[in-house]
């Protein structure tokens, strides 16, 4: 089996369907599958560290549903002392 590229979108679901008829004498045979950027400058950088805190203060309070509680935390787990 010869190597084959192809290019593809990705869905606004973010799904990528890919159907690729290689022909009966390939058939119950395992293939490799290689996904990344057709074009690297297109991949979005990480945010810096101030763009990521002004997303995280912008997410404080958006929950709008007065039914919603934060649930019970739990107890606290009691370790050995032993590295204390």
């Amino acid at each position: 089996m010869c190597p084959i590229e192809i290019k593809s979108r990705v869905g606004a679901d973010g799904v990528l369907l890919i159907s690729l008829p290689l022909g009966l004498g390939e058939a119950n045979r395992e293939v490799k599958v290689l996904v990344e950027p057709a074009d690297a400058s297109m991949s979005p950088s990480p945010p810096s560290r101030e763009e990521w805190r002004e997303f995280v203060d912008s997410m404080a309070g958006c929950i709008s549903d007065s039914t919603f509680q934060r649930p019970d935390q739990g107890e606290y787990e009691r370790r050995s002392e032993a590295f204390s």
